[in-house]
């Protein structure tokens, strides 16, 4: 919903409203509003306009006689509002100076630290989710035989971090024939990914049959098997679950739980994200909105990290629904922000 389909005496009578309950946590009465409202209104203007929120979805009434409460259509448009505001975050985060370890370490590592800083300065849930190692720009790869159906690949991007992964493979490889296609990737692609190189050799593999034998067809049924099983798997790092389960009073504790413990529920919950990696820079899913039974009493403020042009994963904050959108929202900006260029310092 736009800001737009509401007067502005109602739209900022609204906000006020979800501002309140934000701090509050508690229905939200006519007469606090009309005591609190720089618009000079009365209690019953503030009453009638109530009304009118109610009757439209934005606003709800738990109890007869109590106050009201914002529903998750009330909380999306004062979120809308938010984003057609410059907001100034309380404290611009440089990871940088946040003592993580990063100079050509694990990037696995790494990701799992900076989830930790978002919990940290959110005191809520932080989340990042790794990028697939298929669309991340390489430097240097090499690919080694750990048993007869498994094949680990190493992948050093050019800021020298490392990813590695495991490919379960039905072709049969000796390590002599792994360096030699690793030889051939690192000389022919150098600063492409794994996307790029599974495309070139399908398209220009009857070329190459001849010259490397049998070794590119296999290269290439592998490289497909990866991308494919890379597909339906996504790596999701979470800092802070006890912040998030102290709130005991903002949700159902079995729900919430339940996603910590439950494979199923994270893997849903990485999908889920993954969907949103390349939309704008900052998204916010309210309660009902995410599809996730589980988290229903949440919100999730997220954005995306990478380098220049390339988007290669998303991070940031699963908290309540009546979380402090003006502070989570700039912060969870600005560690992504942040995140990108850490990644592109050595580039």
């Amino acid at each position: 919903m736009r800001a737009s389909i509401l007067r502005e005496k109602d739209r900022r009578i609204l906000n006020l409203i979800v501002e309140s309950y934000l701090k509050t946590g508690k229905p939200i009465s006519s007469g606090y509003i009309a005591q609190r409202s720089p618009l000079s209104v009365s209690s019953a203007t503030v009453r009638n306009i109530m009304s009118k929120l109610e009757e439209r979805g934005f606003l709800s009434q738990p109890h007869t006689s109590a106050g009201r409460v914002p529903t998750d259509k009330g909380l999306r448009h004062y979120v809308n509002s938010l984003f057609d505001e410059v907001i100034i975050p309380e404290k611009k985060i440089d990871l940088l100076s946040e003592n993580l370890v990063l100079q050509k370490g694990d990037f696995h590592s790494f990701l799992n630290q900076v989830s930790g800083i978002l919990a940290d300065y959110s005191d809520n849930l932080g989340f990042v989710l790794s990028p697939r190692i298929s669309k991340v720009n390489f430097k240097h790869i090499r690919f080694i035989k750990i048993s007869e159906v498994k094949i680990m690949i190493i992948l050093v991007t050019p800021s020298n971090f490392v990813l590695t992964e495991i490919v379960q493979t039905d072709s049969y490889f000796t390590q002599a024939e792994l360096d030699k296609a690793s030889q051939y990737i690192n000389q022919s692609f150098r600063n492409k990914n794994l996307h790029f190189v599974r495309d070139y050799l399908l398209h220009e593999l009857p070329k190459y049959k001849l010259k490397y034998e049998t070794i590119i067809d296999r290269l290439t049924t592998l490289l497909k098997a990866y991308i494919s099983q890379e597909e339906s798997e996504n790596q999701i790092f979470f800092q802070g679950t006890p912040k998030l389960l102290e709130k005991h009073d903002l949700f159902e504790m079995e729900k919430l739980q339940s996603l910590f413990q439950n494979f199923e529920e994270k893997a849903k919950l990485a999908r889920l994200l993954s969907d949103f990696i390349s939309l704008e820079r900052v998204k916010v899913m309210i309660g009902s909105e995410l599809e996730i039974p589980d988290i229903s009493d949440c919100s999730l403020i997220l954005s995306h990290y990478g380098y220049h042009s390339q988007v290669l994963g998303s991070l940031g904050i699963i908290g309540p629904k009546r979380i402090q959108y003006k502070k989570i929202i700039p912060l969870v900006d600005s560690i992504a922000k942040s995140l990108s260029q850490t990644i592109s310092f050595s580039q």
